[in-house]
């Protein structure tokens, strides 16, 4: 009986842990939410086109476990893409997602008409490449949307 518990307490001790590690490879919606009030900062401290390259940088401070920044013009532009440099310049203004949403539509009118915001959609999970529920937090500063989006778990 001993034994038995032993290994019942042992299961339950790497399932708590595992959960815990699980959390802590995926950002939330407070540090997605924290990490663009980060990046409004900085641009206002360092201005545009050193922020813009911060947050291109893959490496920098705005790229953080399945979080990062991208920044949009009022028009849909991407300005900046802290995990897909190849979106700089793009129009992205007509991207929507698996389910028809035109979240970046969303997100655009949301910002200017409010200067902040929140947008849900589903987009592919870079691990999984499932589609999954996300969520972007935005504001617009300098004529720039600043957004970082968090996987819904």
């Amino acid at each position: 009986m001993a034994i038995q518990f032993k290994n019942w307490m042992l299961c339950l001790i790497v399932a708590v842990c595992s959960l815990n590690a699980f959390a802590a490879d995926h950002g939330t919606p407070e540090e997605a939410k924290n990490m663009v009030k980060k990046a409004v900062l900085f641009a206002k401290a360092n201005g545009k086109d050193v922020f813009l390259a911060e947050v291109s940088n893959s490496k920098g401070r705005f790229v953080d476990r399945d979080l990062y920044i991208s920044v949009y013009d009022v028009n849909g532009i991407v300005l900046a893409h802290g995990v897909n440099p190849k979106l700089i310049g793009k129009d992205v203004s007509t991207l929507n997602d698996v389910d028809g949403k035109f979240f970046i539509k969303d997100i655009l009118y949301q910002a200017k008409a409010n200067g902040k915001g929140s947008t849900d959609y589903k987009w592919p999970h870079p691990e999984t490449k499932q589609y999954q529920a996300k969520s972007a937090y935005y504001e617009m500063v300098d004529g720039m949307i600043i957004s970082c989006g968090h996987y819904k778990y």
